[in-house]
């Protein structure tokens, strides 16, 4: 037996476990409510990445299938999940400040159950600061283990202790268990886990282990059956998809996974993050110009002009490679709507450092960037260097960069004007009555008259008018 295939039955294997578990909670739950004519009710906050959102859409499921009801009032819920995030500690704190403000409703509700998952949780400090200060907290898992919840819920119900089941990294990858999408017409699929680049101001590699691609049959039938249940518009996520496939035992890169989904009948759309330019291949490039269905934006984090400054990032590109990246995407896609991550006041970053970042924005012309101010976090290498930037500077640096990008992003949205698109219309619009809303290929997002029977239809919209940060269109 391969090491794929003994994968494949322990993750078998363990998927029967909780969905064996999952079943008993809910008779439990069942006999409770017949008994008592009060549903329980869950109320969950994440926090961060779509990663972390994805996470929560399969925690919901199991919730759901227990018997759990959502709530969006954490003070009428009976079960409490904070989906942490760590990559700025400003983040931490955050959640500290909720936890804190819960002991006061646990004690007015005794039956409450508190839970904390997410990357913040497999900090050890997190969880020695938890089991000190925070001990009305009821659940601790991580982000190597959500699939277990129904099993800690149990273990919680049947002893009452705080359950802490933290693991370091990856063991199997359990497929086929209950989640919860937010939209009917689109959904998130995860084909890969962890990070191996290690940049050195990032935590997520830390937090989330080392790459684990999922296997592509496993990838391709789950979004098949989402296909088959309405969606039209797929998001692979993985914190570097670019590297899809090199954990795998058949040999696939993201592009020849890309190919396979292209291939999935009913499938409209296929949107990818994130995207790494260290591994952005010529291969992956001319999937991308050739495909009918991957759409017209790509988001490929800068997060810095200099090379100098990316090569103490430990990015592994410089900054002409990237520009290059640039250049071949564009010519195989004059359409595309470039979006980006940038980071001012990287320690040691110059004002000549700074200005070749905004010499990149104005040679790129983003659709629209994704701005940070550098936050030391502890636990990465970053935060050891010396050379902070004085905050004054990072302040002016920071408005200069966004005077840069804002004409950029006009420009983008204005070349919009005058077209006829292809629309997803995703919701009402809540600003007023008689509106939807909707994304084009682009990512770019367009108001319209229209009502509910629209919502996950791909229809055709003429572009009016460009505003700061939205398009106003009309059915075509």
């Amino acid at each position: 037996m391969s090491k794929r295939e003994k994968e494949i039955v322990i993750g078998e294997n363990e998927a029967r476990i909780q969905k064996n578990i999952i079943e008993e909670l809910a008779t439990r739950f069942q006999e409770e409510y017949e008994r008592t004519g009060n549903k329980k009710k869950f109320y969950i906050q994440t926090y961060g990445c779509q990663m972390n959102a994805r996470d929560s859409e399969k925690l919901k499921g199991i919730l759901e299938h227990i018997g759990y009801i959502e709530t969006d009032n954490e003070i009428n819920a009976d079960f409490i999940l904070y989906n942490t995030c760590t990559v700025r500690e400003n983040a931490n704190q955050k959640v500290y400040g909720r936890v804190g403000h819960l002991k006061t409703l646990k004690k007015s509700k005794k039956d409450l159950m508190i839970a904390l998952c997410g990357c913040m949780m497999q900090e050890d400090a997190v969880i020695e600061t938890i089991k000190k200060s925070y001990n009305h907290v009821d659940i601790i898992f991580g982000t190597h283990n959500i699939y277990k919840l129904a099993e800690l819920i149990k273990a919680k119900l049947d002893t009452g202790d705080m359950i802490i089941d933290i693991w370091k990294e990856h063991k199997e990858i359990v497929e086929d268990l209950p989640s919860i999408r937010k939209h009917d017409f689109k959904a998130s699929v995860n084909i890969m886990y962890g990070c191996n680049n290690f940049c050195s101001y990032c935590i997520v590699p830390y937090v989330r282990g080392r790459e684990r691609s999922r296997n592509p049959e496993d990838i391709v039938n789950e979004i098949k059956a989402l296909v088959d249940d309405g969606v039209v518009e797929i998001m692979l996520l993985g914190q570097n998809v670019n590297s899809y496939g090199q954990t795998v035992d058949n040999e696939i890169t993201f592009a020849g996974l890309l190919k396979q989904i292209e291939a999935i009948e009913g499938l409209e759309r296929i949107r990818f993050m994130t995207s790494h330019p260290k591994d952005l291949s010529d291969e992956l490039i001319e999937t991308i110009g050739k495909s009918t269905k991957i759409c017209s934006n790509l988001h490929l984090p800068l997060q810095s002009g200099s090379t100098r400054i990316l090569e103490k990032m430990n990015r592994k590109y410089t900054r002409d490679q990237y520009l290059d990246l640039v250049m071949k995407i564009k010519a195989v896609r004059p359409d595309i709507a470039l979006t980006t991550d940038i980071i001012v006041g990287f320690p040691g970053e110059t004002e000549e450092d700074f200005e070749e970042t905004l010499e990149v924005m104005r040679a790129v012309e983003y659709d629209n960037a994704f701005t940070f101010i550098y936050s030391k976090r502890t636990g990465t290498p970053a935060a050891k260097l010396e050379e902070q930037v004085p905050e004054d500077i990072v302040k002016d640096r920071f408005n200069r960069l966004l005077e840069t990008l804002h004409p950029s992003v006009n420009k983008k949205a204005k070349e919009q004007v005058g077209k006829t698109v292809k629309v997803l219309v995703e919701e009402l619009n809540g600003q007023g009555d008689g509106l939807v809303t909707g994304r084009l290929s682009s990512n770019h997002l367009v108001h319209l008259k229209g009502d509910k029977d629209l919502i996950g239809k791909i229809i055709d919209v003429k572009i009016l008018e460009a505003k700061n940060f939205y398009l106003i269109g009309e059915q075509a």
